[in-house]
């Protein structure tokens, strides 16, 4: 069935509760994973939702992108680590989450795509359109959509 399955997040709830489920799946059908955080780029502004909170040092906002890496990616290991299934995990910098989620697919050689139906929610969902819809509609492997 399949033997490498990517799963990639962005911290909300539903993508850890899917990254969970996602390493559960793998251990059903003998998988190893690779967890994916696709980072904004570091750029000097801090924002809440669309308005920009304060400024910050390129050096300060990359350290913070790293801590979030960290957290957000540390969901899949604890879980794969607990569940005893082969794991990778790696943060990419990306102003594009769906085109990293399908690049690192191809070069990962997953050949299946585990992510949560929805991330962001309200006016920044709105924003910034829909990851998993752009991951489905350009994936030449098969996703599996967790809600």
């Amino acid at each position: 069935m399949y033997k490498h399955i990517l799963i990639p997040t962005d911290g909300s709830p539903q993508s850890s509760h899917a990254a969970v489920a996602g390493v559960e799946f793998a251990k059903a059908v003998g998988a190893r994973v690779t967890g994916l955080y696709a980072a904004p780029a570091p750029t000097p502004l801090v924002f809440e939702n669309i308005v920009p909170v304060r400024y910050m040092t390129m050096d300060e906002r990359a350290e913070l992108i790293e801590q979030s890496a960290k957290r957000h990616l540390g969901v899949i290991e604890e879980a794969a680590r607990a569940a005893g299934v082969p794991c990778a995990c790696l943060s990419i910098t990306s102003e594009y989450p769906a085109e990293t989620i399908l690049a690192t697919a191809k070069r990962r050689k997953c050949d299946l795509i585990f992510m949560a139906s929805h991330g962001r929610r309200g006016i920044s969902a709105m924003l910034l359109g829909s990851e998993t819809q752009k991951v489905l509609t350009h994936s030449k492997i098969p996703v599996f959509v967790y809600r």
